[in-house]
């Protein structure tokens, strides 16, 4: 099979669409430079190619291309009701990059998204005058990965190190940088940020290696952390999304201890727990694209058009590692997601 993929599928990034706006900006520079024999596809507008319809993502995830575009609409949201927001009032979310090199079935990019290909907007400055203008409002709290992984991109687009670069100018915008990335390399020389959060989303093993293709082992990313601590960032642990499968006790029992062991717990800023869940109607989307997926296919329940686990058993999965949780953490640190089960 190995073989059969290397004859029959291009390598990532093969193909490299970019709309004409998208040309004279110093990472389309960048990107061109890193992949010389990419063939190059000039399109009017990403859409034409993002959202074109007779698209196999479960296809296209296996040899993903790159479009380069220039994003003319809004720029910064407001958060998501699923996400959570770690009591911040003024929480926003940045999509500089749309899609994600990792393949974890049960992300909910494949039910958004009709394409699996990769989108950068390239024009990361504009971004940055829409947060200038916002902040001259009020204190903002930034996530910056949650419709990809940014820090696994990082040596790629440098996107990480420009908002690094923002947020220390900027002492009332608190960024959140989530990934499961292990690749922290790029970022060695930097000098800590109180407002800027690192934050590791963590799977058991079982979990990450069933579930999470391609992403980095729990013990890499636990070095990663552990490098992160070192150099004095505040870093959250996000154990999101919980799952009930087999001995779901147990397994969240010995993860929790390995990881533990590893990091020390008086160094981490916060944790975050929170069920499984997935808009209704992306979950359609998902389960027709991965009909073998036992992850997607399990009988959730619905509420409000967000499918979980029901009351019951959602509710005894967080008590459950919200409690394992407090061998470690102090209460007050550990952010539990209430609302999909109420």
């Amino acid at each position: 099979m190995t073989t059969l993929r290397k004859t029959f599928y291009n390598s990532f990034f093969s193909h490299i669409y970019i709309e004409q706006e998208a040309y004279d900006y110093t990472v389309t520079r960048r990107i061109l430079d890193r992949y010389p024999d990419a063939e190059l596809i000039p399109v009017t507008h990403y859409k034409d190619v993002f959202n074109r319809s007779g698209q196999n993502y479960m296809e296209q995830k296996k040899s993903p291309s790159l479009i380069l575009a220039k994003n003319r609409t809004s720029l910064i949201y407001e958060g998501a009701p699923t996400c959570q927001d770690f009591g911040n009032s003024h929480f926003y979310y940045t999509s500089c990059v749309m899609n994600c090199i990792y393949d974890c079935e049960y992300c909910y990019l494949q039910g958004m998204y009709p394409s699996a290909n990769l989108v950068i907007f390239v024009n990361l400055e504009d971004t940055f005058n829409e947060l200038e203008l916002l902040l001259s409002q009020k204190d903002i709290y930034l996530c910056i990965s949650y419709d990809t992984d940014l820090m696994a991109l990082e040596p790629l687009l440098g996107f990480v190190k420009s908002f690094y670069d923002f947020a220390a100018s900027h002492k009332g915008l608190t960024i959140e940088c989530r990934t499961k990335s292990a690749a922290f390399t790029p970022l060695k020389e930097l000098a800590p940020l109180k407002n800027f959060i690192f934050a590791w989303t963590l799977s058991p093993p079982f979990v990450q290696e069933a579930l999470e293709h391609h992403t980095p082992a729990l013990a890499q990313r636990l070095d990663a952390i552990d490098n992160v601590l070192s150099m004095g960032f505040p870093v959250r642990l996000c154990f999101d999304p919980l799952l009930a499968v087999k001995d779901w006790k147990e397994m969240y029992s010995a993860f929790f201890l390995e990881v533990f062991e590893r990091i020390p717990p008086d160094k981490i800023k916060d944790a975050s727990l929170g069920c499984f869940r997935i808009p209704k109607d992306f979950m359609k989307v998902m389960r027709k694209q991965r009909r073998d997926s036992l992850v997607l296919q399990y009988p959730y329940s619905t509420s409000s058009g967000v499918l979980s686990y029901d009351k019951a058993l959602a509710e005894e999965i967080l008590d459950f590692c919200n409690l394992e949780l407090t061998k470690w953490l102090k209460e007050d640190n550990i952010y539990l997601w209430k609302e999909t089960v109420t």
